[in-house]
């Protein structure tokens, strides 16, 4: 695969916003971008036997036929970004029960935080190359 799939919540500001922060960052455009709402993520969520749970509490991202969830997700996407960031993936060393603890803690509160879509976002003409649908 030439490129990435980050599967999200498209409803969720919180995720929208983190999305943003990626298309700002990610000049070479490796990250594509895919609402969990979405029929063509429903197939990746066959193809990968991905659980509802996982669907659900958690952003996906796949990565050489092979997908991640949680904190793990979030640190595989940051080696995608430029200087700082990428650094932060040396954090993916921290014991996973810890970084998905704090990821779990975020993740139940980022409606009531962040509020909540009625719809999934729709990308501009100008990111639709971003986007899968």
């Amino acid at each position: 695969m030439e490129y990435a799939i980050l599967i999200f919540d498209g409803v969720c500001n919180f995720c929208n916003g983190f999305i943003n922060f990626i298309i700002d960052l990610d000049h070479k455009k490796r990250i594509k971008f895919l609402a969990s709402q979405s029929e063509n993520a429903k197939e990746i969520f066959k193809k990968y036997k991905i659980s509802p749970k996982e669907i659900k509490e958690s952003i996906i991202f796949i990565e050489d036929e092979r997908y991640t969830t949680k904190s793990t997700a979030f640190f595989h996407i940051l080696k995608y970004l430029p200087f700082p960031y990428f650094l932060l993936y040396a954090f993916i060393g921290t014991p996973r029960f810890i970084r998905d603890a704090i990821y779990d803690y975020i993740a139940r509160n980022r409606y009531k935080w962040f509020g909540k879509r009625t719809t999934c976002r729709m990308p501009t003409k100008e990111l639709k190359e971003r986007f899968l649908y």
